[in-house]
């Protein structure tokens, strides 16, 4: 900007220039009037603006109002800068006016009778100063050019605008765009040069101002989505600084670590909590590796809660050595034995409307089994093998307020017995030879709040029965090799085939044990005697077998009364084994009486007293079946002739299921494959 000395002799050329140039007489020398002022002339001239006019354009109060409230952080700062300015040239007929990027007055301040004097030009709130409207003037001017201006009597193209002088200056955002201007008013013979230097000087400091406020929002706006973030993880995350003081923590850490009515941000770490374990220690700033997933047990310096097993994760945060900060993350067991949970399958898949049959001793088994449900009292299911124990147990859960939780099966009988209390419990890293080196949960720590479902619970071994009565009394679970007992919120369902009051006479069963599960009792009816159900669960196999052998299946009518007819001592699953191998051998899709198995057409027995080719001295006490060098080839005929039906395989064999299943494990026999 070329500077200019504002005389008296410069007003009249101007004012002579200014009648040429709004005559458009092109002919006439304007190079004495400053450059930047002589375009912006022009430019007026383009728009059309009235030279002689009077400023007619004011936004309606609504506008107004809702133009005022975009710009409330401009206004709210720019109001001490222009009040402090004012306090500077108070009472020498000066006016300040604030206006946004569009040139639109936002705020003003200044003596009355200039103030007054400004209203016959419209320069009041809400009047429209860019140059399109009000020609070449200070605002609409400094927007044009994005700079600093000063505008002096004459230089105003409407003619009313030429009894003052105006100096106004930018105020920048912080991408350095142009989002308002503040300009001070007064009469011309006022003007000085040190005007502007003021103005620019109070716009410097509304521009810092503002990005120091719009920095402030941001960080606080990063805060709150931080915050936002952290709340909406399940997990307890924590930020500690280089000397492992908390910074931040979200609502599960507070809840985990038990400080809902304490404030730990600014406080070490160590002044809430410790670690039971010293080769796990709480100095997070002096580790020199990060944890990952590594299970701790932290105690509480608030006594009044027991320590408690957490999988801890840490990451660091700067290169600061040898400190650094430090984001923890906490996971409660019961968590991470959910997420294990769904990976495993342990879930139960059926409710009651899974069980097909409309007997009245299927009906009977639903209502006793929705009472069950009701309840959180141990429940013990009896039934003979292929009756359906576990879909009645799972049927249980879903409709029990642990439906939410794990649905976690064992079967007693398939488990090793120097194994069973190890996979009951868990145990400890380095507890035992061959342990995991980071220890292991049980089925009662994965089965936390929800069921845990104990399968032929007759077979299960007397040492592992005292130990399952100390978890069912106390709801604890102590982990082999662990230190502490674990609060468990377990409901258990146990089943058997056996009959275990004769179990408890025979001291094979202990009896306070007995009287612990057997709080509510369940029946479940072999399928002889449940009647027509016989015919609505082969159709039911059909329909659902339908969909894999693409075909029309349908059950003949002349099937009904020998299916009815048969016993069936395999129950449910030997009637599916027998559907799905009449499906297999029918070639239009109808099953008839010829596709039915020999035996149960004739009524005879599927297991005659010598149902392997074998010789005689195999069965024999004394020896032991050879099993070294034979057992494999027998336990396959076992299972090929009873089609998988592992109790009746070991009734053929001579031998305890618990020993079939050992030897099962042993040679690597899949029994299911032969179902």
């Amino acid at each position: 900007m070329t500077t200019q000395p504002f005389t008296e002799e410069y007003r009249l050329k101007l004012d002579e220039a200014w009648e040429h140039f709004i005559a458009y007489d092109n002919s006439y020398d304007y190079s004495f009037i400053r450059p930047f002022i002589f375009d912006s002339w022009v430019r007026s001239r383009s728009y059309n603006v009235n030279p002689k006019g009077r400023l007619t354009y004011i936004l309606p109060q609504e506008e107004m109002e809702a133009r005022i409230k975009r710009n409330h952080l401009l206004i709210e700062i720019a109001r001490p800068y222009m009040e402090r300015l004012y306090s500077v040239v108070e009472g020498s007929g000066y006016y300040l006016l604030l206006s946004d990027r569009e040139g639109y007055v936002l705020d003003l301040i200044g003596d009355p009778d200039i103030i007054e004097q400004g209203k016959e030009s419209f320069l009041v709130i809400g009047a429209h100063r860019s140059e399109s409207v009000a020609g070449t003037n200070a605002i609409g001017t400094c927007l044009e050019m994005k700079g600093p201006v000063q505008i002096w009597a004459g230089e105003h193209f409407i003619d009313r605008h030429k009894f003052f002088s105006c100096s106004c200056a930018p105020i920048l955002g912080q991408q350095g765009e142009v989002i308002g201007c503040l300009n001070i008013t007064g009469q011309y013979s006022q003007v000085h040069s040190h005007t502007l230097g003021m103005v620019l000087s109070s716009v410097d400091g509304i521009s810092k101002q503002l990005a120091l406020r719009e920095a402030n929002e941001e960080i606080e706006s990063l805060s709150l989505e931080r915050n936002s973030v952290l709340e909406s993880v399940s997990s307890g995350l924590i930020l500690l600084d280089e000397g492992d003081r908390v910074v931040q923590l979200n609502g599960s850490a507070r809840r985990m670590l038990h400080l809902s009515s304490e404030n730990p941000v600014g406080q070490p770490i160590e002044q809430f909590i410790t670690s039971e374990d010293q080769d796990v220690p709480l100095r997070f700033a002096n580790l020199s590796s990060e944890y990952n997933s590594e299970e701790i047990t932290i105690q509480f310096q608030n006594t009044r809660y027991p320590p408690e097993k957490f999988r801890i994760t840490t990451k660091f945060v700067g290169d600061a050595k040898p400190t650094h900060s430090t984001v923890i993350r906490l996971e409660e067991s019961r968590y991470i034995n959910t997420l294990v949970q769904k990976v495993s399958g342990f879930k139960a898949s059926f409710t009651f409307e899974s069980i097909i049959g409309s007997s009245p001793a299927t009906k009977t088994l639903i209502a006793v089994s929705q009472r069950a449900a009701r309840s959180s009292s141990n429940v013990l299911i009896i039934g003979e093998s292929g009756t359906g124990k576990e879909l009645v147990a799972q049927s249980i859960h879903n409709a029990s307020s642990y439906a939410s939780g794990p649905f976690v099966a064992i079967n007693c009988a398939a488990l090793p017995k120097g194994l069973i209390e190890s996979e009951l419990f868990g145990y400890e890293k380095g507890s035992f030879t061959g342990a995991s080196k980071e220890g292991n949960p049980g089925k009662f720590e994965l089965a936390d709040g929800g069921t845990i479902f104990l399968d032929e619970i007759g077979d299960m071994p007397l040492d592992v029965q005292a130990s399952l009565l100390r978890v069912i009394q106390s709801k604890e679970i102590t982990r082999i090799g662990g230190k502490r007992p674990k609060k468990v919120d377990v409901r258990i369902i146990a089943a058997t085939n056996k009959n275990l009051i004769d179990s408890v006479s025979e001291k094979t069963f202990r009896q306070d044990l007995y009287y612990r599960l057997n709080v509510l009792f369940i029946q479940v009816p072999p399928l002889r005697d449940r009647g027509n159900d016989i015919i609505e669960l082969a159709q039911s196999f059909i329909r659902r077998l339908n969909s894999i052998h693409q075909l029309p299946l349908e059950l003949s009518e002349e099937v009904h009364p020998i299916l009815l007819k048969h016993p069936w001592p395999g129950n449910i699953r030997e009637l599916e084994n027998v559907i799905e191998r009449a499906i297999n051998i029918t070639e239009d899709g109808l099953i008839r009486a010829n596709h039915l198995p020999d035996y149960i057409r004739t009524g005879g027995n599927p297991f005659p007293s010598q149902p392997l080719s074998v010789p005689a001295d195999h069965y024999s006490e004394s020896s032991n079946l050879d099993y070294e060098s034979n057992g494999r080839q027998l336990i396959l005929a076992s299972l090929e002739k009873t089609k998988g039906n592992v109790k009746l395989a070991a009734e053929v064999l001579g031998i305890s299921r618990r020993t079939l299943y050992r030897k099962m494990e042993k040679y690597q026999i899949d029994y299911s494959e032969y179902r």
